[in-house]
């Protein structure tokens, strides 16, 4: 790969599934941990949860490793932790997205993903915070993903590689989700390209085309997930009411007091779900 890129996942000749193996690598004796079993990627708000899952036997930055980005986002943390669960279980923390309105392109977004399926996990916890569509819905409350529509007109999957994206979202993991919480309610996620927030009429869109949930990110890092054989589970925290349906101005101040408000409950949620696994 040429010297000339500071990433290498930005030379058009590099294989991202190796830079993906080098990272994993980098990992293994970054953190003394040979292989992963599960790969959670906590998104805005559900940072806390890192915490209450077991104990951490190592934080590194995620920029040591190969091909991660500096988070650009307040309220990511920009580091990876392994974890050991009670139940011995090893699990890695990522704490460093790359959103896709970062433009860096889409092979840093999903390169944790490939990264997280090249230390041996199988399962992929996706994690965010979004927009609700259901007036029902209140912020800081967490639903399940049962689906996705990727606006983002891209797809990480390059050349003729036909993915199946049917169950995307496993059935499985929602039903374990719900021996743990039986409340949680589940709809399909949007993702746009961000990083504006959308409008009024986008939202009707949404609601048109089936989607419930509008974010900027998880659905291109699901699809990369499944390329990679890794079972998927998406939780989206509703940090607020969508455009049009909510009748006040949207911010990111807005998103980040939802999700400390609802952090003890949701990292609650999400320990157990581990746990379970």
């Amino acid at each position: 790969m040429s010297d000339t890129y500071s990433n290498p996942l930005d030379d058009p000749a590099a294989d991202p599934f190796a830079v993906a193996s080098d990272a994993a690598a980098d990992i293994a004796r970054l953190t003394g941990v040979e292989s992963h079993d599960i790969a959670l990627t906590l998104g805005s708000g559900w940072g806390g949860a890192a915490e209450l899952i077991g104990e951490t036997t190592a934080t590194i930055p995620a920029t040591d490793v190969t091909g991660f980005s500096k988070p650009a986002l307040e309220g990511h943390v920009g580091s990876l932790r392994s974890i050991l669960t009670p139940g011995g279980k090893r699990v890695l923390v990522i704490g460093a997205r790359t959103h896709y309105y970062e433009g860096h392109g889409v092979r840093r977004v999903v390169h944790s993903v490939r990264t997280a399926a090249a230390t041996g996990a199988k399962v992929m916890v996706l994690t965010n915070g979004a927009g609700g569509l259901k007036t029902s819905w209140s912020p800081g409350q967490p639903v399940l993903i049962s689906d996705h529509i990727n606006l983002t007109a891209d797809s990480p999957i390059e050349g003729a590689n036909f993915v199946d994206l049917t169950d995307l979202y496993s059935r499985r993991l929602r039903d374990l989700a719900r021996t743990i919480d039986p409340t949680l309610d589940e709809g399909v996620y949007c993702q746009f390209r961000g990083p504006h927030y959308e409008t009024p009429a986008e939202i009707q869109m949404v609601k048109a085309i089936g989607g419930h949930i509008a974010g900027m990110s998880t659905a291109l890092e699901a699809i990369a997930a499944r390329q990679a054989g890794l079972e998927i589970a998406g939780f989206s925290l509703i940090t607020n009411l969508a455009a049009g349906i909510q009748t006040t101005p949207l911010s990111h101040e807005e998103v980040i007091e939802a999700g400390q408000q609802a952090g003890p409950v949701i990292g609650a949620l999400l320990a157990r779900f581990v746990e379970a696994l």
